[in-house]
């Protein structure tokens, strides 16, 4: 099992379990699934990353060709691996609809970058500061 395929049953695990329960044998499929995805992103990205051009130096090369891969990556996993969530499915944990804050407390995930005096996080630190 490729890292796709960890990747895919990873996520369908947590964000599509109705459809990853409908699978009869998970191992199969996800290996079968890395290595198309595999396939597709090499593919795609000999694609993208089209024919040198000339007097093209080694750094220029490289630069190219992983642009091209990454393309190709955030394609293909968006199309194959990473499928939207299920409605009812956990949400992702760093998103505010799945930790709401409750009334009253503070959300300390999150910190102003600049002071200021007027941002209730700044006058709750003042406050509380001895």
């Amino acid at each position: 099992m490729n890292q796709y395929a960890a990747m895919a049953r990873s996520h369908w695990q947590r964000f599509l379990p109705s459809r990853y329960s409908a699978i009869t044998d998970p191992d199969s499929f996800f290996s079968t699934l890395g290595q198309e995805v595999e396939t597709e992103i090499d593919q795609l990205t000999e694609q993208l990353a089209g024919e040198d051009p000339p007097n093209e130096d080694y750094l220029g090369k490289v630069g190219r060709l992983n642009a091209a891969r990454q393309q190709a990556r955030e394609k293909v996993l968006a199309e194959r691996v990473l499928l939207p969530a299920e409605p009812g499915s956990l949400m992702d944990e760093d998103s505010t609809e799945a930790n709401p804050t409750p009334a009253g407390e503070r959300n300390t995930d999150w910190i102003p970058m600049t002071e200021d005096p007027t941002n209730l996080w700044w006058q709750e630190q003042d406050s509380s500061s001895p």
